[in-house]
Formats: C-alpha cells, structure tokens, sequence
C-alpha cells in the first residue's frame, strides 16, 4: 500500500477523546497535572460523537480503549508510541475512549490498534487519567529517565 510519508521520527500530538465529560475534579485534576508534565502535547478533548470527530481524520493513527483490546506492558506501550511515532505516515495519535456504552461498531472498525488496560472496566473519568499516567511514563521509559521504577 502506497502512503505518503509526512513525518519521520518526529515526536507526534496524541489526544485523548472521549465521548463523555471529566466531571469529577479530582480525575480533572490529575489529568491535567499529566498533560502539564508532557508540556501541553497530550490533549484532552471531550465530544459528544467520536464518530463525527473521527469523520475526516486521513492521518490520525486511532487507539481504540476496548477491553477486548490487547493488553501491553508500560515498556511494551512505550515501544508501540515510538514505533507510530518513527512510521512517518501519522501527524497525530488519537486515544478513543467511549462513554456508558462503550464505542459504537463503526467506530470500533476505523481502529488501527485495539487497546486493552486491564480486563476490569473502568469509567471513563479513570480510564482518561490512567491512560495520561500510562502515556507519561511512556516518555520517561523512552528518555531513559527514572520516574518508571
């Protein structure tokens, strides 16, 4: 398959979407001390219809919460951002996280990774601030830094 190379090794804008809200200020709170570590590039974005949001993302590498998803290691996660990172194609990493019931088929479907962070079901408040955790130790595995032990 032919694709346009956009980007090589350079470090991409992730965001995290979901279709609900962070209402608790104490989940808020926490996410956003995590995206304040990664210096604003993780965005946290709330929609009412990821599918609408997804429509006419070309070069969006899409992450699909689901708990059927695989599930990986904080090295293994770490390994998989840089390999999306150094694949040239992808300007962003979109994390998808549905609401109540979860994402719909269609949306399920448009998924280039399945991801898993545990066989229990989570709400997604705690998914957002368990992923921003995961995502920040992902870059300090990557730097060689110590926060990750």
């Amino acid at each position: 398959m032919w694709r346009k190379t956009i980007r090589k090794g350079l470090v991409l804008n992730i965001k995290v979407v979901l279709e609900a809200k962070l209402k608790e200020s104490f989940y808020k709170e926490g996410a956003f001390e995590y995206q304040k570590r990664l210096l604003g590039r993780v965005e946290i974005i709330e929609v009412s219809s990821i599918e609408e949001y997804i429509k006419n993302k070309q070069n969006a590498f899409i992450i699909t919460m689901e708990i059927e998803g695989k599930q990986l290691s904080s090295e293994q996660f770490a390994q998989k951002i840089r390999e999306i990172e150094q694949d040239g194609y992808y300007n962003e990493i979109l994390f998808l996280i549905g609401g109540a019931y979860g994402l719909d088929n269609s949306v399920r479907a448009k998924s280039n990774f399945k991801f898993s962070m545990s066989k229990l079901t989570f709400l997604h408040q705690e998914a957002v601030l368990i992923l921003m955790e995961q995502i920040y130790r992902a870059y300090k595995i990557l730097n060689n830094e110590p926060y990750h032990k």
